[in-house]
């Protein structure tokens, strides 16, 4: 980014960033000696930090796909508080969010993409529901899935950076399929505690970050 740009956006995203990490090392599984906090405050803290994402979207620019960006984030940061209440609830606001997002990358498709840009686009499509199915030996999971591998799949075959938008989908579904571990493969370990929340801010740090910067170039066009 711009040092320009980092400086005009700096009160949102350092906000996104700041409840980010506040989030992380203050839950009660956290590795670091700070008092955790939990209940009603956690869960909002949480959800700020993808909310401050969805403001920058709309706050940066005015056009259709930023505030298709702006939903996009905006369902997710709901996700992200619901989950904690109710596993299923927060599913179904992300399986929302995942919907949104591939209409916006649809509406913004790469013309000309070359051969190993669909390849590892029809990867993410098969391979992401079929791994969190068989991680997860869950129906509804593998429902989930399906819309999570479309998001992934047409964001990296969308005109927005790949190294941005389509690393952090990618991000995205690692962070997921983490999710799910926690049930089977890595039921006792700390990693998924570790990797779920960096994974998950970071690839929508990067996804918001590259798509609204690309739609506010061509707005200046």
């Amino acid at each position: 980014m711009p040092r320009r740009a980092l400086v005009e956006n700096r009160p949102w995203l350092l906000a996104a960033m700041t409840a980010a990490l506040a989030f992380y090392f203050l839950r009660e599984n956290s590795i670091v000696g700070l008092r955790p906090i939990g209940g009603t405050w956690l869960i909002l803290l949480k959800g700020s930090a993808v909310g401050c994402l969805a403001l920058y979207a709309l706050r940066r620019c005015h056009a259709t796909d930023a505030r298709i960006m702006a939903v996009v984030l905006a369902l997710a940061a709901l996700g992200d508080m619901a989950i904690e209440l109710w596993f299923e609830a927060g599913g179904a606001l992300f399986f929302a969010s995942h919907l949104a997002a591939l209409s916006l990358y649809l509406r913004n498709f790469r013309p000309h993409p070359v051969p190993s840009q669909k390849a590892l686009a029809v990867t993410l499509l098969i391979a992401t529901p079929l791994a969190c199915w068989q991680i997860s030996g869950s129906a509804q999971v593998g429902l989930y899935s399906l819309a999570l591998g479309g998001m992934a799949a047409t964001a990296w075959m969308s005109r927005f950076p790949r190294y941005r938008v389509g690393m952090g989908a990618v991000m995205f579904v690692f962070s997921d399929l983490l999710i799910f571990t926690r049930a089977g493969l890595l039921q006792t370990s700390v990693i998924p505690d570790l990797l779920i929340w960096p994974l998950y801010f970071a690839g929508q740090f990067l996804i918001a970050t590259g798509v609204i910067q690309t739609l506010r170039r061509d707005h200046q066009a």
